[in-house]
């Protein structure tokens, strides 16, 4: 049963309780680039009682350097390594537990952010941005010449997705023995300023189905993204928050973690997601309406 914040008793408490506040971005700082109200109030309450702030987002259309910029732009204190994405993650899992040959190269259905976080890996790669698979003409597997160098194909959230870049990763997964499947996370939507729309999940779902494979997932609620986390930020599981608004994404890799977790309800779960008759079985720790609510202690001031 979840417990419900309501009172500036209540928001203290846990600010007592907790020393590191880990925070899903899209939906509960933001929705698109809109500031939700009170953020930055919140996390200026955090950082003078000396909490550890980390953010960790599935959103793989920009690298952490990206996000940075977007954290400036909103007037949202944030360093760049306190910023971990699922771009960040699929390219740390390529380098450091595949251990990908210098020789080999990766297949991209994603964006910039995503190649940049590659690039920075020291790992080559085909697709993604290239002009030549950014392209609505019809793809023909009589012009497409397999390059037997690629072993992993990463899929991510891609606005320019079309059959050439589905068609061309369905080849390497099928044709090249061994390769790899990835996706930077599952999410089957993802918030905008003006509503919901189709999220990275459903971008690799027609590979899943045309391979007849499942990817390995990197992002929330894959461990893996939190491995990553560990290995650059110490921190207590048992004094550790993580705040979201997705169930089965940040919730539940905030159970897998062992931490304890907090919904808000301004991004994509809904008040009946957990208490109505078809409730999901993963139920948050706490809820509250807005991460702003925590400013009902904001006279609260750092020891």
């Amino acid at each position: 049963m979840s417990i419900h914040l309501s009172t500036p008793e209540d928001y203290k408490a846990l600010l007592d309780k907790f020393e590191t506040w880990i925070f899903d971005c899209d939906g509960v700082l933001w929705r698109g680039d809109e500031l939700i109200d009170g953020v930055v109030e919140v996390l200026h309450i955090l950082r003078c009682l000396k909490k550890q702030v980390v953010f960790v987002t599935n959103n793989a259309t920009k690298s952490r350097k990206s996000y940075k910029t977007k954290f400036d732009q909103l007037g949202i204190e944030a360093h760049v390594d306190e910023i971990f994405g699922s771009a960040y993650a699929s390219a740390v899992y390529l380098s450091s537990v595949i251990k990908l040959p210098k020789t080999k190269k990766v297949y991209v259905i994603g964006m910039g952010g995503l190649e940049e976080e590659l690039r920075d890996e020291g790992i080559s790669y085909l697709g993604g941005t290239n002009p030549a698979d950014n392209t609505l003409e019809p793809f023909s597997l009589a012009n497409f010449t397999l390059d037997p160098d690629v072993a992993a194909v990463v899929c991510g959230l891609d606005t320019q997705i079309n059959y050439t870049k589905l068609s061309k990763a369905f080849q390497y997964l099928s044709r090249n023995p061994g390769c790899h499947f990835i996706a930077t996370n599952e999410d089957s939507t993802y918030p905008s300023a003006d509503g919901l729309l189709p999220g990275a999940g459903s971008i690799s779902a027609p590979l899943r189905c045309a391979a007849g494979r499942d990817p390995i997932c990197t992002g929330k609620p894959s461990n893996t993204m939190l491995d990553c986390v560990k290995a650059k930020i110490n921190f207590d599981a048992e004094r550790t928050i993580m705040i979201g608004d997705r169930l089965n994404t940040d919730i539940l890799f905030g159970q897998n973690g062992g931490l304890s977790t907090l919904l808000v309800l301004t991004g994509i779960t809904e008040e009946a997601d957990i208490t109505g008759p078809y409730a999901s079985p993963i139920v948050p720790d706490f809820v509250t309406q807005a991460l702003g609510d925590f400013r009902a202690v904001d006279k609260v001031k750092a020891p």
